[in-house]
């Protein structure tokens, strides 16, 4: 194969896959807008939403995993809620709010088509900023 024959198949794999790239962050973005287009998902204070799709598999944010429980989400969310009582029912009522609100967010990727599953992933940057978030408020107090 000739030097430009191999360079004009090169370039055009190349293109392919840059494509590829694009629509696949264009995937993205899209689906975070219907996120972002749902009432309850978007009035949420966490905001969940699509970090990347693998194949049919859309790979969404959460607070919550089998290290990180949904109380220690929770409180992270609502600092206030760390001084109520093990029994309070707000806790119960708080718990369902997040499933409900997570289950919605992933509803709607799954009902936009392309994606057949989701994949869960703890957001530990969004913990990292809100810890450096609360320290900075700390000193400043």
């Amino acid at each position: 194969m000739s030097d430009r024959k191999q360079f004009l198949v090169v370039m055009l794999v190349a293109a392919v896959f840059v494509g590829w790239l694009g629509w696949r962050g264009f995937e993205v973005i899209s689906l975070n807008q219907k996120l972002q287009a749902d009432e309850l998902v978007a009035n949420y204070p966490y905001q969940h939403r699509v970090l990347r799709v693998e194949g049919s598999t859309a790979i969404m944010s959460s607070l919550r995993s089998h290290d990180t429980s949904t109380r220690y989400a929770l409180t992270t969310i609502f600092p206030t809620m760390g001084r109520l009582g093990d029994d309070d029912r707000r806790w119960q009522h708080a718990e369902r709010k997040l499933a409900r609100v997570q289950a919605r967010a992933g509803d709607i990727v799954l009902s936009s088509g392309g994606v057949n599953r989701v994949r869960w992933e703890l957001d530990e940057n969004w913990y990292h900023l809100n810890n450096m978030q609360a320290r900075s408020t700390q000193a400043k107090q």
